[in-house]
């Protein structure tokens, strides 16, 4: 599957807990990633200062759904059932 153009869903609803290029506190969940555009693309890709956890991620239909509000949906139900108790 190639990224939905538009969606964003991958660099808002999950955390980062290491710092970055423009966010040394990492991004919490559900926070809008600085280098998410108004077009919702990554004003990183391909940028060596991405960070690892974007640039690993794969889009696929079991986590991106069939459009960008179902992958928030799905990608905030994976970052809290992975959160530590």
């Amino acid at each position: 599957m190639l990224c939905r153009s538009g969606c964003g869903a991958c660099c808002i609803a999950p955390s980062i807990n290491l710092p970055f290029f423009g966010m040394p506190d990492g991004k919490a969940a559900g926070v809008r990633c600085v280098h998410l555009d108004d077009m919702r693309a990554c004003r990183l890709f391909g940028d060596p200062r991405r960070p690892t956890a974007c640039a690993d991620f794969l889009p696929a239909e079991d986590i991106c759904g069939r459009n960008a509000d179902e992958a928030i949906i799905i990608l905030d139900r994976l970052e809290q059932a992975s959160r530590p108790l």
